[in-house]
């Protein structure tokens, strides 16, 4: 393959991180560059608000590769610098002062946690989200035993908090505006788990409770919910959703739909541009959907770069099918889903010693299935659910059932 082309990569994270490695892997010798706004190597994101908040993790755990990786592999690393101008019909992106050519750009950007307004106390200092490795260098120094800490959100960012304080010995308290925690994500039995889960471990958990403002002067001092209640705390961790980083794609006049559009290759609506991970929405069996996921920022870079490899070759693409896994630990629960549950309308429980799952189904059709301290049902539910296959619900609900007798039955 020709050391002519050049082929460059915004998004310093797990997408971008394994999209050059798997160029290389490919046989792409050319011109590759991976640029990140943040100044360190590229790193994991999940561990950030369990085990590297814990310290049970360090920074050189948290790396996805070394630097020897990316010099034996002739990888350009510009980190700590940001993109200020793509330009399509010239086909090269500024970085500082520089102006790099490229025959294919790949978006890679990730997300950006919301934040609430400063006009409700948003930008006070004490109040934290957990993104970045800058953010918890600035929060873990506020993570001392008996402090109050306020979470504002329930959901697996903010459950996540939640856990990593209640085990260092800090007094927590956890806001969700919605009727119950993980309401957008789970069913009430997944919810019903995880609030009793927290409540034993001396987790306040206030639902259904909106959130006025935070109050404070040089830092903030407590949370007014908009019934009235005052609620006072040392500092805050907001975990209330985050947003596909998209600014660069739109400066680019790029089609946008809930995220970068792609098509269902992971090409953006110009064809020398890809997009993969949290930013990018994509095809998805009747719909459209953009997944928050390491599987599925890995599994799209590498097809972006078996595309790239195919556009270069002038050879057929390869589609993208999503196979949606996720995971949360929290205390020593391993919680492991597969699949999307939207348009469930039935769950079936399994329950067996500390292992608990729920499935669910759509008619007699398998959707998902959270798993809590069950590896298996996990894997069994996950296979199921990628060939297609549904699962007798009374060999489910069965304890004592084979659940491998499954994955033999048409």
């Amino acid at each position: 393959m020709s050391d002519t082309k050049s082929i460059v990569v915004i998004g310093a994270g797990q997408a971008g991180a394994t999209l050059v490695q798997r160029l290389r892997e490919l046989g792409f010798d050319g011109a590759l560059t991976l640029i990140g706004a943040e100044p360190y190597l590229p790193y994991q994101r999940p561990p950030l608000s369990k085990a590297y908040l814990l310290g049970d993790m360090d920074l050189d755990g948290l790396t996805l590769r070394p630097q020897d990786f990316y010099d034996g592999h002739d990888i350009t690393l510009k980190l700590g610098t940001a993109v200020s101008a793509i330009d399509k019909e010239a086909q090269t992106v500024t970085v500082g002062h520089e102006v790099i050519r490229y025959d294919h750009l790949a978006l890679t950007t990730g997300s950006d946690p919301i934040r609430l307004p400063e006009a409700l106390g948003g930008h006070l200092p004490g109040v934290h989200v957990v993104r970045g490795l800058a953010d918890i260098e600035v929060l873990e120094p506020e993570i001392q035993p008996n402090r109050r800490v306020l979470i504002v959100g329930g959901g697996y960012i903010g459950l996540e908090a939640a856990a990593v304080c209640a085990k260092r010995g800090l007094d927590v308290t956890l806001v969700e505006a919605a009727d119950r925690i993980l309401q957008r994500v789970a069913s009430k039995e997944t919810s019903n788990y995880f609030r009793a889960l927290h409540e034993s471990h001396g987790v306040k958990l206030l639902e259904g409770c909106k959130l006025a403002n935070f109050v404070g002067g040089e830092r903030v001092t407590g949370a007014l919910l908009d019934d009235g209640t005052m609620l006072e705390a040392d500092f805050v961790i907001c975990g209330i959703g985050i947003r596909p980083a998209t600014a660069l794609a739109q400066m680019a006049e790029l089609t946008l739909d809930n995220g970068i559009k792609t098509d269902g290759f992971a090409r953006t609506s110009d064809p020398h541009i890809w997009a993969a991970g949290d930013c990018a929405s994509f095809p998805y069996k009747e719909t459209r959907i953009r997944l928050e996921s390491v599987g599925n920022a890995i599994d799209q870079a590498k097809i972006i770069a078996e595309n790239i490899i195919a556009a270069l070759n002038d050879t057929a693409p390869k589609a993208y099918a999503a196979k949606p896994w996720f995971w949360s630990d929290q205390y020593d629960v391993k919680l492991q889903i597969a699949g999307l549950n939207s348009g469930y309308d039935r769950i079936v429980t399994r329950h067996s010693g500390e292992a608990k799952s729920f499935w669910y189904y759509k008619g007699d059709l398998l959707l998902a299935i959270d798993a809590m301290n069950d590896p298996r049902a996990y894997m069994v539910g996950k296979r199921l659910i990628e060939a297609g296959k549904t699962a007798d619900p009374a060999v489910v609900a069965d304890p004592e059932s084979d659940l491998k007798a499954l994955m033999k039955r048409g």
